[in-house]
């Protein structure tokens, strides 16, 4: 068959849940020669569909949760090809072609989690290498010619292998910047190669049996290291080298054997997350209180009491998670109710007793967890906040002596006590300084009461003013008033309406107008309105404007009143003075005729929708569905009409728009039968508004119309029904898929479905959207995806 159309334009598609188990790779694929990047992700292949060997330009390949063992055929075909991710498969050695690798722009390969137990063969002749994963295989050696030539590789992963030691050619790796060798029995290697990796930046060696005595050395000289994971391994303390680490900004040291932390651990002014959980610390040293880019603190399982958490834990202003449980934690320290950024607490199963009163002002705490503490009592809220919400009652001493001090002025001493016994000479001083204190007050109310004179007669004469220049004022015409309404006109006209000579023509259409393609200038529909402009430039470049709008003889009401509403948002998006001229069928102006070459035509009818509602019988195709259970609920399974569809062990609905029938099967579960009818009866309410008949049909007694609307023209000649449904079916869930359409491409990425349940939240109005719904296929879009929808709508029927 030859596929025409889309297909030889797709760049790239997102096949990812799809069965193409027993042949069942669609054909189609193989003309899809422009495709560059592909998704067959959990798609039950056993090997490489032959069809993929077209596919000469595609760069980028998964081929994730499948079952494929061998890799012979179309892959080495694929010059092009830059990413190859086969993880999660059932992959041997014997399997991969040794010139796979030979191809010069294959930069990333990922065979983790495959049954590898041996480096592929022919691997280090992939010289463009940057991403090499080679985790959770049975790996048991690295050849010692396979770092030579990958000496670009930026990412490296052999985690979850048997190796016991790496080849001494590692060193040559200087442009590594992601090691990761967890969960691999190198209790004998040294990593000596290590200090050599000067760009690393993540280093992973959990379970790898570290303790200080194979630790490796001159870890100090990686000034580049932002992240080291030494977790599940035995060391009894945290290497001195490590402190050294300036730019570290996370550490898993936990499930060791730490007993206590040096107070070098301040030397870390960088680190965001610390990991020291499963240990046996009995305190935290205070100098953990100056890690001030400290966002996450885990102390888990260890043996911290109330002494063993530092009282300045408070400093950390950036703390956003402190996790201590399972600790012997009888109280926490009221400095870490002061860390402003605290989200996340948790001091599960402790021995806590209360409290701090200040846990009730953590105001952005989204988690605290207390389970596990029998004793806790809880502190009473502060008698403010019980008081009120918060914003009416304070606790702040509003006096002057408070206040300078907050500002950092200098206290007055309080005065000292006066003697109580007589004092002529003072006694004259205060009346001769009272008497001064009195004039002095005097003279400053003269001048306030000159102030406030001098600011009325300023308004008195401001206002004067304004009466004889409103009187002045000439008033505006009555056009020169008016407003434009708060529109956003580029929802109805497009960025270049108007902006070029010529005319431009659009159509009323449910409301809004659709510009309509030149070739259909001139030909008006009687039922129809249409907004016409005609667009001039001058000979010093500037733009002018006519505006027309046509009303058909026939048109709706809803139709002619758009079109004069939008002929003025027209305007008004222009920014034209004209005014705005009617033109009705069979009576158009000698100027409006002048606008068209040649004479124009009337359509009988309408091509175009009213925007109002109209009643119409609603048309119910029949359909036929098994049911299934699905957790709570179920799930209504298409299946052709016709008898051979039927079986014993299930319900099936029988949907003739009129008549709803329940076919239960002489096996069928009755929850399956109850929840089959109060389906039935929801879709009767909901879409038939009770005016279907729900008929129920028990197997062995069915009536004539039940045999007559299952398409069987002979109903007394039926065949016993036979079972054919597998007992493990599984539905299919249906797959959405966002359509990216660009010059001379179109990609089809899939939209990730949250548990699987459709919800009209995933659907963005800006874009154009498939759903595959096995049976049935559905197109969605909003109004303003015009272009890319009949791009759609025609490749699609093609």
């Amino acid at each position: 068959m030859a596929y025409t159309g889309v297909l030889p334009f797709i760049r790239g598609v997102d096949f990812t849940g799809n069965d193409f188990s027993e042949d069942k790779f669609p054909e189609a694929v193989s003309s899809m020669t422009g495709v560059q990047w592909l998704k067959l992700d959990r798609t039950n292949l056993s090997q490489i569909p032959q069809e993929m060997g077209n596919l000469l330009k595609l760069e980028h390949l998964s081929l994730t949760r499948n079952n494929l063992e061998k890799l012979h055929g179309e892959l080495t075909e694929l010059g092009c090809l830059r990413t190859l991710n086969l993880r999660h498969n059932k992959v041997k050695n014997s399997g991969i072609p040794s010139d796979l690798f030979q191809s010069e722009e294959l930069s990333t390969l990922d065979l983790s989690h495959n049954n590898l137990k041996e480096v592929p063969e022919g691997l280090d002749w992939a010289k463009s290498l940057l991403v090499l994963n080679l985790s959770h295989n049975h790996l048991s050696s690295i050849p010692n010619t396979l770092f030579i030539n990958l000496s670009d590789l930026l990412f490296l992963d052999l985690s979850h292998n048997n190796l016991e030691t790496l080849p001494p050619q590692t060193r040559r790796l200087a442009n590594l910047q992601t090691l990761i060798l967890n969960d691999n029995p190198l209790g004998q290697y040294q990593l000596r190669q290590l200090p050599s990796l000067i760009n690393i930046e993540n280093l992973q060696l959990r379970n790898t049996q570290r303790n200080l005595t194979n630790f490796p050395t001159n870890v100090e000289a990686l000034v580049n290291l932002t992240e080291v994971d030494l977790s599940q391994n035995s060391l009894p303390k945290i290497p001195d080298s490590l402190y050294a680490l300036a730019n570290l900004k996370r550490l898993n040291c936990s499930e060791n054997e730490i007993t206590e932390l040096s107070a070098a651990l301040e030397l870390w002014q960088k680190l965001e997350t610390l990991n020291l959980s499963y240990n046996k610390l009995k305190s935290l040293p205070s100098s953990v209180c100056k890690l001030s880019n400290l966002r996450r603190l885990y102390v888990n399982a260890n043996e911290l009491d109330f002494e063993g958490i530092p009282s300045g834990i408070g400093k950390l202003s950036r703390l956003e998670i402190f996790s201590a449980s399972h600790n012997q934690l009888e109280m926490i320290p009221e400095g870490l109710c002061r860390c402003g950024s605290l989200r996340k607490l948790n001091l599960s199963s402790n021995r806590l007793i209360t409290l701090p009163d200040a846990i009730h002002l953590v105001g952005d705490l989204d988690l605290l967890d207390l389970r596990n503490n029998p004793d806790l009592i809880m502190p009473p809220k502060p008698v403010e906040m019980s008081r009120g919400d918060g914003l009416e009652f304070y606790n702040i001493d509003f006096s002057l002596q408070n206040q300078l001090r907050l500002a950092g002025a200098n206290v007055p001493a309080p005065l000292p006590a006066q003697n109580p016994s007589k004092d002529p000479i003072a006694r004259k001083m205060r009346l001769r300084r009272g008497r001064r204190d009195q004039e002095e007050a005097d003279q400053d109310q003269a001048k306030i009461l000159k102030g406030m004179k001098d600011i009325a007669k300023d308004k008195h004469r401001s206002k004067a003013e304004d009466e004889v220049k409103a009187e002045s004022l000439k008033p505006k015409r009555w056009d020169e008033a008016l407003e434009k309404p708060p529109l956003d006109y580029s929802e109805f006209f497009e960025d270049d309406a108007g902006q070029f000579a010529g005319l431009t023509i659009w159509e009323i259409e449910n409301f809004l107008p659709n510009r309509i393609d030149e070739v259909t200038h001139g030909k008006f529909y009687e039922g129809d309105c249409y907004i016409v402009l005609k667009t001039t430039v001058d000979d010093s470049g500037s733009l002018g404007w006519e505006i027309y709008f046509w009303i058909g003889g026939k048109a709706t009401l809803d139709k002619r009143a758009c079109a004069a509403i939008h002929a003025v948002n027209l305007r008004n998006y222009l920014g034209a003075q004209c005014r705005t001229i009617r033109e009705e069928q069979h009576d158009e102006s000698e100027e409006f005729l002048g606008l068209f070459d040649t004479q124009i035509t009337y359509i009988e009818g309408g091509r175009t929708c009213s925007g109002f509602f109209t009643v119409e019988d609603m048309t119910f195709e029949t359909r036929l569905y098994r049911v299934h259970a699905a957790g709570a609920s179920i799930h209504l399974e298409p299946v052709p009409i016709s008898k051979e569809s039927l079986d014993s062990h299930y319900v099936f609905v029988l949907d003739t728009s009129t008549k709803i029938y329940l076919w239960y099967g002489k096996s069928a579960k009755n929850t399956l039968k109850s929840k089959a009818r109060l389906m039935s009866e929801k879709i009767n309410k909901n879409e038939r508004k009770n005016k279907a008949e729900i008929v129920t049909e028990s197997m062995g007694q069915e009536s004539t119309e039940f045999w007559l609307a299952l398409r069987e023209q002979d109903p007394s000649s039926v065949l016993p029904i036979k079972d054919h449904v597998n007992p493990d079916f599984q539905p299919i869930s249906p797959r959405l898929y966002k359509v990216q359409l660009g010059m001379g491409y179109l990609e089809l990425p899939q939209v990730e479905v949250p548990h699987a349940k459709l919800e009209c939240t995933l659907l963005n109005s800006k874009n154009v959207y498939i759903l595959d719904c096995y049976l049935d296929l559905f197109v969605w879009w909003s109004l303003k995806d015009r272009q890319e929808i009949d791009a759609v709508n025609k490749r699609g029927r093609r």
